[in-house]
């Protein structure tokens, strides 16, 4: 009796069989997952900043009518941050990718892939550095230190990021390397055209460890006060994030045009560097301002 020594991958794009009205194209896996992702990372923000507005020393509710008044507000103010967010990590990913992995020539011949993003190619570097400038302006805009909104949105993020790679294994992209191991995965259609072998399932290696992440954050924020140590919620996220997003890296095929497979680093682990640096950094100094 033979074991399967590895899983046939080959899920159709689209869920349904037909083109949704007025947009005159179908539903995909991957923007119905990366939808579900930022409404899935909404809720806990809304929940985080509820939790936040009710604890605050300067609003201490006393009766259900300011109860329900700080929920208001929470909701409001979630509603303006999530907008700057998704429009910081949209476009911050869409031109990461077009940046760092495209070939430039196929995008002045075909200037409307710009905005095809519900096809993939969206450079998660490049939506970090989108929602950093986003924050930015919300920050300066409603008084808001920025340190304190990108605590606020970083457990959100990396439960999104989780929808995303998931996506990302519906659209049979951003492949691992060939493997022998009994959890290879066969895709039938490659987004990159690559041989048909079995495959590390990086895709969700990746969703795997953010989740985990979203939950070792969410505990870390239930058992201190909201914002003890500004900046660390933020810190711990990149080095999370992105170190375990290099290491994943070595398991997976070059996507970008301007490395070759045999350049000791990917593009995504050099890219990985500046967040780093910058995690340990905020790391770092809410530590010392606590001390």
């Amino acid at each position: 009796m033979t074991l399967l020594a590895h899983l046939v991958w080959d899920p159709r794009p689209e869920i349904f069989h037909f083109n949704l009205p007025l947009l005159g194209r179908p539903l995909l896996w991957y923007g119905c997952l990366f939808a579900a992702g930022f409404f899935a990372a909404y809720g806990v923000l809304l929940y985080l900043m509820r939790r936040y507005f009710l604890s605050s020393s300067s609003i201490i509710p006393q009766s259900p009518s300011s109860v329900q008044l700080c929920r208001s507000e929470a909701t409001l103010f979630s509603e303006k941050l999530s907008f700057y967010v998704m429009i910081g990590a949209i476009v911050g990913a869409r031109l990461g990718d077009l940046l760092f992995y495209q070939d430039w020539h196929q995008v002045i011949r075909h200037p409307l892939s710009l905005i095809a993003v519900w096809e993939g190619g969206l450079a998660s570097h490049g939506g970090a550095v989108g929602i950093l400038i986003a924050l930015f302006f919300f920050s300066k805009r409603y008084s808001l230190s920025f340190l304190k909104a990108l605590d606020f949105v970083v457990i959100p993020t990396a439960l999104a990021a989780v929808f995303i790679r998931i996506g990302n294994f519906f659209n049979q992209e951003i492949l691992g390397t060939p493997t022998t191991l009994p959890w290879g995965v066969l895709f039938l259609h490659p987004a990159d055209g690559g041989a048909l072998v079995p495959r590390h399932p990086a895709q969700l290696y990746e969703a795997c460890l953010y989740l985990l992440i979203f939950l070792v954050l969410l505990w870390d924020w239930h058992r201190r006060p909201p914002f003890e140590k500004t900046g660390r919620n933020a810190g711990l996220f990149l080095i999370f994030i992105f170190g375990s997003r290099f290491f994943i890296e070595f398991l997976k095929v070059e996507q970008s045009i301007y490395l070759h497979s045999s350049s000791c680093l990917t593009m995504g682990q050099w890219l990985s560097f500046p967040f780093l640096a910058l995690g340990f950094v905020l790391l770092w100094r809410s530590l010392k301002r606590s001390s």
